[in-house]
C-alpha cells in the first residue's frame, strides 16, 4: 500500500511537471517580414528564428518579404529548406520597393546558386496582405509578435485591408484583436533617417501613427554597435546558408565583423527585452522625408532598446544562434 501511494503521488507530480513545462505550453508564435536583399544581416535574423524554434521556444507561422526585387523569396525559401520548413508560407507584396543585393559579391545570387528551393522568383510568392489576414484570421486572440526588419509596405497595406472572405474585419481591427505585439528594427533614437524607414515612408507614417498595439524599436543605433560574422566563417560548421552569406560578403578590412541590426530584433520578438536590453515608452513620429523623432511619454505605445547587456555579449549570443545547424 505504502508503495502504491509513492507511485501515485510521483504520478502526480509528473504530471504537474509535465502541465507546467515550457514544451507543452502554448509556443510563442511570430510572423517574420523582411526586406532580405539590400543588406544579408537579415539572413543572420532569420537563421536566428529557425535556431529558436528548432530549440522549442518559438512557432514561426511564416516568412514574408516587404521587397518585390525577384531573388528574396528564393533566399527566404532556401533557408526555411535548410532548416527543414520547407512548408512555411512565403509572402510578398506584388508592388512597392523593388531593391537587390546591394553588395557586389553578389550574396543572394551565391545562395540560389548553392542551396536547394522551389521559389524561382518573388512574383511566385503567396500575396503578402492575404497571407497576413489568413493567419491572424485564425489566430487565437492577442497571440502573434510580428517581427519587421524591412520596409513597413506590408504591415501599412494590412492596415488598409478591407474585411473580405477570410475575416468580417478589416485590417485595423484583425491586428487589434490578433496582434500582441509588433517588433520593428526601424529608425534612430533620438531622431535619424533609418533605412527601412525612408524607403517606404508613407508606409512607415501609416504604421508608426496607427498601428494599434504596442511597438517595441531596435533603432539603428543598437545593431551599429553589435558586430557578427567573423566566429561563423571561422566556425568548423557545416556550410550553412548564413555562414555561405557572410563568408562571400565579410571582407579583410570588416576588422570586426558586420553590423547585426536584424538580429537585435528576432532576440526581443521572440525572448524579449528584459534580459538583455532596457525600454523607453513614448512615440516615435516620421516625416514626410522619411527621418524620424522621439518623444518620451510614459504611456506612450511605442518602445525603444537601450542596453543593459554590453553589446560584445548581445553579440556573441546571436552570434551562436547564426552558427545553428540542421
Amino acid at each position: 500500500m505504502k508503495l502504491l501511494k509513492t507511485l501515485f503521488f510521483a504520478g502526480i507530480a509528473l504530471l504537474t511537471f509535465a502541465s507546467c513545462s515550457p514544451k507543452s505550453a502554448d509556443l510563442q508564435t511570430v510572423i517574420f517580414d523582411t526586406d532580405l536583399g539590400p543588406d544579408y544581416d537579415d539572413v543572420g535574423a532569420l537563421t536566428m528564428l529557425h535556431a529558436l524554434a528548432d530549440s522549442g521556444e518559438v512557432k514561426i507561422l511564416a516568412t514574408i518579404s516587404s521587397n518585390i526585387d525577384p531573388l528574396v523569396a528564393p533566399c527566404i525559401d532556401v533557408i526555411n529548406r535548410y532548416y527543414g520548413r520547407p512548408d512555411l508560407p512565403i509572402g510578398a507584396p506584388k508592388t512597392g520597393v523593388n531593391l537587390g543585393d546591394g553588395h557586389e559579391e553578389k550574396w543572394s545570387e551565391a545562395l540560389v546558386a548553392r542551396f536547394p528551393h522551389d521559389i524561382k522568383s518573388t512574383a511566385d510568392a503567396l500575396d503578402a496582405v492575404t497571407l497576413y489576414r489568413q493567419l491572424l484570421a485564425n489566430a487565437k486572440d492577442a497571440s502573434v509578435v510580428i517581427v519587421t526588419v524591412g520596409f513597413l509596405t506590408n504591415l501599412a497595406n494590412l492596415l488598409e485591408s478591407p474585411a473580405d472572405n477570410i475575416s468580417p474585419l478589416n485590417g485595423l481591427q484583425l491586428v487589434s484583436a490578433k496582434v500582441k505585439h509588433l517588433v520593428s528594427m526601424a529608425g534612430g533614437i533620438p531622431s535619424g533617417r533609418e533605412f527601412n524607414v525612408f524607403m517606404d515612408t508613407p508606409a512607415s507614417q501609416k504604421v508608426f501613427t496607427e498601428w494599434p498595439t504596442r511597438i517595441i524599436i531596435s533603432g539603428f543605433e543598437i545593431g551599429s554597435k553589435i558586430f557578427t560574422g567573423k566566429r561563423l566563417i571561422a566556425s568548423s560548421i557545416a556550410e550553412t546558408p548564413a555562414k555561405t552569406c557572410f563568408t562571400v560578403c565579410l571582407r579583410q578590412d570588416d576588422f570586426n565583423g558586420r553590423q547585426s541590426w536584424d538580429e537585435t530584433a528576432v532576440l526581443v520578438a521572440v525572448r524579449g527585452a528584459r534580459e538583455y536590453f532596457n525600454t523607453t515608452r513614448g512615440r516615435m513620429t516620421v516625416a514626410s522625408d522619411g527621418s524620424n523623432t522621439w518623444q518620451d511619454d510614459p504611456a506612450g505605445q511605442h518602445e525603444y532598446l537601450s542596453f543593459k547587456l554590453s553589446a560584445e555579449e548581445i553579440g556573441r549570443l546571436m552570434e551562436d544562434m547564426m552558427m545553428h545547424e540542421r
